[in-house]
């Protein structure tokens, strides 16, 4: 009997190449994947694996690199894995070795199989069929958009009111208490972190630490095992789903923060977990004068190399798996200039950046670039990004932190509060290109920023050598916690005052979860490796929590109420034939902002006006929106100023949010312009005065 001949008795026949993964029919499951063994004489084997540690391995058949069968009878639940045979070969960049068992890149679920080996995974053949009921993406456009910024476990392992089995998984997502505190806050989405397959690093285990963030994916198809409550032989997936729904029946859009940069397999010295085993010269960037070492642009010892085709395919396949099928409504990218250099150099005009606009799923989700990688002379691409996406703003980030600690220009400040022109305007994109933040998972918390100078990483076995250098922190008097009522008091409202002065910018705020109730890393600005205290949300909520959470609805309310806080395109300070311009600037004395005061680098106030009828806003059937004159005054310094109120004759300003208050509540007398107006030391005012009908 010839091979083949004794692959069909044994219910094994070709299978389709053209669907990538494992997908079960009514018959049995279609295995395919891509390697390029074939090209060296080498060859694929699917591995059905049993829980007792048996293997039956199954030929496969090749089409243009692609290697599949199908195998009646195997259906959902059966664990898998392939082996590829070809030369070792690293100086030709070839890494084939058929006693490794690889990792299906296609995989819809993977397994742990053994807790004293973390990253020893096996795929999972997964029924993807679910019932989306009458689930809805919430479609929130960019200008009504307001981003919470958490991770899967960190924020409901610790919660009392989520019960004790769901804690830390997907599950506990859509519970009452997590939802219930995501709706309340206003926010309008949330973006988790890596939620794809990850492991952790070796150099971790060997210092008894886990990777907490998850940002060394091996399964860009497979929900996170590890945040799974009910078992992960497929039931993650359901898991993940059902958060989805839940979230979207709050009005909440889902954003996942994804890594198609590199993956989790390290340096070339580390064993093949999945690609390196598969196509280690297809999947990753090498060295051209040396194919035994990669090319990193990452820190991670890999890169992708999105010059490939199948790479690409990898990515856009993975991406619209989890619109299509998770019903998920963004993708925040790490690292993303990465992603576009198909020739080794940041390209704008890349095939990655070309395959995402003209598809018809992708180009209707929100995209937003971390626009920067590391190691080359062109790391940096901030305002780099073609139209069609957003991008994280550090300028936004550097200036309101070093303003209100004293130390930022007033042109910056309010380049920053205008929307960022100056780096999107090139590309023909408007205010909502910038994703605006002061915190986010990378980098100190907003209450460690006004208590720690310093950063304390000694937690990560690094010798305090990883991590920012300059956060661009002030403690306020002392280093680290403090019992003063006075230093307790400046480092509230200072916290108040950075995260109102984001909320009141133009462009789309970023909110990092926790800062709404203090969360505190100890100093530490790198917790990626701290599944712990370190990094977990504490919920046993002081009234300085309670007051903190009511200070954010407010800001938040504040801004989703005023159209004017949300342009679609950039303040420009022109008439127009209009009373009043739609921005009109003033200094302390209610006078005009000048070119002096502008780069005056001790100048620690700012006040500017939003003209309520020139919001550059339309509401869906095109009509103007219109809002009230909004008047906006930053005080730095630690002096009182009474400033000369500016706007239309007779005009009533009723103040909206104070961050003298713990809570933002405005409770001074309404003013009218051309009366005084108080502004406390270290303050934001926002008042509003309603158009005359």
């Amino acid at each position: 009997m010839t091979d083949a001949a004794a692959a069909g008795a044994s219910g094994v026949r070709p299978g389709d190449p053209g669907v990538l993964g494992a997908t079960p029919d009514a018959e049995g499951t279609n295995f395919a994947v891509y390697s390029s063994a074939g090209a060296y004489d080498g060859a694929v084997t699917l591995c059905l694996l049993d829980d007792r540690g048996g293997e039956r391995r199954v030929p496969m058949w090749q089409e243009r690199d692609v290697w599949s069968c199908h195998v009646a009878g195997v259906g959902p639940g059966q664990l898998y894995g392939y082996r590829a045979s070809g030369p070792m070969d690293p100086a030709r960049g070839l890494r084939f070795d058929a006693s490794r068992l690889l990792l299906d890149p296609y995989a819809r679920a993977m397994t742990p199989v053994d807790p004293a080996q973390p990253r020893l995974l096996r795929c999972v053949v997964v029924d993807g069929a679910y019932d989306w009921g009458a689930d809805r993406a919430p479609g929130r456009p960019w200008s009504e958009t307001v981003i919470y910024e958490t991770h899967v476990r960190g924020i409901s392992v610790e919660h009392p009111d989520v019960p004790q089995e769901l804690r830390g998984t997907y599950a506990a997502l859509a519970t009452a208490p997590i939802l219930d505190h995501l709706a309340s806050l206003g926010v309008t989405a949330v973006e988790l972190l890596p939620v794809h397959q990850f492991v952790d690093e070796q150099s971790l285990l060997d210092r008894r630490l886990r990777n907490y963030w998850g940002y060394m994916t091996v399964g860009f198809f497979a929900p996170h095992a590890g945040y799974s409550a009910g078992g992960t032989r497929g039931q993650q997936v359901v898991e993940f789903k059902r958060a989805v729904q839940a979230l979207h029946a709050r009005g909440l859009e889902v954003i996942l923060d994804v890594v198609y940069n590199h993956t989790g397999e390290g340096g070339p010295g580390d064993p093949a977990l999945s690609f390196r085993g598969l196509a280690n010269e297809v999947y990753y960037r090498l060295d051209p004068s040396d194919p035994s070492r990669y090319l990193d642009t990452t820190g991670t010892r890999n890169s992708m190399d999105t010059g490939r085709p199948q790479v690409l395919r990898l990515i856009m396949d993975s991406l619209r798996y989890w619109v299509v099928e998770m019903h998920v409504d963004g993708f925040r990218f790490d690292l993303a200039a990465e992603l576009a250099r198909q020739h080794g150099y940041v390209d704008r005009l890349s095939a990655f950046f070309d395959l995402l606009y003209q598809d018809p799923v992708l180009s209707r989700v929100k995209l937003i670039a971390e626009p920067w990688d590391v190691g080359a002379p062109d790391s940096y691409q901030v305002g780099g990004f073609p139209t069609g996406w957003s991008e994280w703003n550090d300028h936004v980030r550097d200036t309101i932190r070093d303003f209100w600690r004293g130390r930022a220009g007033l042109g910056d400040l309010g380049t920053r509060l205008a929307g960022s022109s100056d780096l999107f305007a090139v590309s023909r994109r408007g205010p909502d290109a910038s994703v605006n933040f002061v915190t986010a998972h990378d980098g100190k918390t907003l209450s460690d920023l006004v208590t720690y100078e310093a950063k304390y990483n000694q937690a990560n076995g690094e010798g305090n050598t990883d991590g920012a250098g300059d956060d661009h922190a002030d403690n306020y008097g002392v280093e680290g916690p403090s019992d003063d009522p006075a230093i307790a008091a400046v480092r509230q409202r200072q916290r108040r005052n950075m995260l109102a002065t984001l909320l009141l910018a133009q462009g789309v705020p970023m909110i990092c979860g926790g800062d709404e109730i203090g969360r505190t890393q100890r100093g530490n600005n790198n917790a990626y490796c701290q599944d712990n205290a370190i990094s977990w949300y504490d919920w046993r909520l002081g009234d300085d929590a309670r007051q903190a959470i009511a200070f954010v609805k407010r800001a938040v309310g504040l801004r989703l109420a005023h159209p004017a806080l949300r342009r679609r395109s950039f303040l420009s300070g022109a008439v127009d034939g209009g009373a009043l311009p739609d921005v009109t600037w003033f200094g302390p004395d209610g006078g005009p902002m000048t070119v002096d005061r502008w780069n005056d680098p001790a100048g620690s106030f700012l006040g500017l006006l939003l003209a309520g009828d020139r919001t550059g806003t339309v509401d869906a059937g095109g009509r103007p929106l219109g809002d009230a004159d909004l008047l906006v005054v930053l005080n730095a310094g630690e002096r009182e100023v009474r400033v000369p109120v500016p706007g239309r004759p007779g005009a009533a300003y009723t103040v909206l949010l104070d961050t003298t208050d713990a809570a933002g509540a405005g409770g001074a007398a309404p003013v009218r312009a051309g009366d005084s107006l108080a502004v406390g030391g270290r303050t934001v005012v926002v008042a509003a005065a309603p158009l005359a009908r």
